[in-house]
């Protein structure tokens, strides 16, 4: 049983499009089942796409009809369309990679779009979808009775055969050379992200403990950060929600699920607020989100070199020891928010050989920005050159990224500066 929009009534047109059949199989498949809303999205969309709708596929449209939002609500403020966008893109990608893989028709979203487009799958595609995974190729040497293509039957090369082949050899050892540099290189970069995280893949889950502030009214008249002075008993009264995350925090933890799930590895998952210290203390531990958003982290004060502080009017990351030529504070623009800056550190954990990282944004979009920066094989092979020691390991490390923001996700990070301890 279909649910949401999918529990809608399809007309018979509809179930009879052979792009239909296609859009369920990806619907039930391991990288969808269980996400309702994206598969709510994929379907609303790529029914406009069939009925050649295009002007309900907006970001307005979508909003309102799959996401409930109001009739004219501001989507430049609110990315949850884009942001799911980008989620329901590298499902795809991910289906089409492995389940789909013998797919014919593979499905798209043009970045920039949200109408879905169905074309033929290239040979391009294949070679770039499994470019990763080693095939061994089955070699069979023709015999007495064994038909070709067109029906005639495979007795031995003539020398049409030979002159091909010797044509073609140069061209497929050069393509066969730059594909060995391609591979080898892909393997060298991507061990970077397994050791990076290699400690955090042990039998003893890591704790992942992702942000959630206390906020005072509700989602119908608005939501807004609860006082300082606020404490548990007055959440307890029911005055104040604390059952909110950032998009950011959302797409990290969806991140690190394809890391560690890539890994045969496991996580345990939990908001601040319901983190107890003596489960916590023997784990190591995975903080996403803003210190004033994630009180678990306010408790051990992991970074002494860079720290946060906002205003009304602005937000940085304190630079207390500044070297030669840098600033004292990293400053973002509150209005429009184009940039951000997170701080992303390394410390010892509360046991002895545990472990504490922490991804922590000025915005929801910072974070996600530092956890993504080491989740990809290149920027986490560059911070890897400064943060191994002579050994072989990896040394405690404090450091501030920036990122540039649009569309409502991070585009571009890079790192600023570095401590190392």
């Amino acid at each position: 049983m279909l649910a949401g929009h999918e529990e809608q009534k399809i007309d018979a047109l509809m179930l009879s499009d052979p792009r239909w059949a296609l859009l369920e199989r990806i619907a039930t498949s391991q990288h969808l089942k269980s996400s309702l809303r994206l598969r709510e999205f994929l379907f609303y969309i790529a029914e406009c796409a069939i009925r050649e709708a295009p002007g309900d596929a907006t970001e307005q449209q979508i909003g309102i009809r799959v996401f409930g939002r109001s009739p004219g609500y501001n989507s430049s403020e609110d990315s949850i369309v884009r942001t799911h966008a980008r989620l329901l893109r590298q499902k795809l990608a991910l289906y089409f990679a492995e389940e789909g893989l013998a797919e014919e028709v593979v499905v798209d979203i043009p970045k920039g779009h949200y109408l879905p487009v169905f074309h033929p799958r290239t040979i391009k595609q294949v070679a770039t979808e499994t470019a990763t995974e080693p095939h061994v190729i089955e070699a069979h040497t023709p015999h007495e009775g064994s038909p070709d293509l067109d029906g005639r039957h495979v007795h031995r090369f003539n020398k049409k055969n030979l002159w091909a082949i010797a044509s073609a050899l140069p061209i497929l050892i050069a393509i066969a050379g730059l594909t060995w540099r391609s591979w080898n290189g892909t393997v060298a970069t991507s061990s970077a992200v397994e050791t990076f995280w290699r400690p955090f893949f042990g039998e003893n889950a890591s704790l992942v403990i992702y942000s959630n502030a206390w906020f005072a009214g509700d989602s119908t008249s608005g939501l807004r950060y609860a006082p300082p002075q606020t404490s548990v008993s007055d959440v307890e009264t029911g005055a104040y929600v604390d059952t909110y995350t950032g998009i950011g925090e959302l797409a990290s933890v969806y991140d690190l699920t394809k890391l560690f799930d890539a890994h045969k590895a496991a996580f345990t998952l939990k908001r601040s607020l319901l983190v107890t210290w003596d489960e916590a203390k023997s784990r190591n531990l995975v903080f996403i989100g803003s210190r004033a958003e994630n009180p678990s982290l306010r408790v051990l004060q992991p970074t002494a070199d860079f720290t946060m502080e906002a205003s009304p009017d602005s937000a940085g990351v304190v630079n207390h020891h500044p070297k030669l030529g840098e600033p004292t504070l990293y400053s973002r623009p509150e209005h429009p928010l184009t940039d951000d800056y997170a701080i992303l550190a390394l410390s010892a954990g509360v046991e002895p050989g545990k472990r504490i990282l922490v991804f922590s944004g000025l915005t929801t979009f910072g974070t996600q920005a530092a956890v993504e920066y080491v989740c990809n094989p290149d920027t986490t092979a560059e911070l890897l050159k400064q943060i191994t020691g002579p050994k072989g390991e990896i040394r405690p490390f404090e450091a501030v990224l920036h990122t540039t923001i649009g569309g409502g996700v991070p585009l571009q990070t890079r790192l600023v500066t570095i401590r190392v301890h």
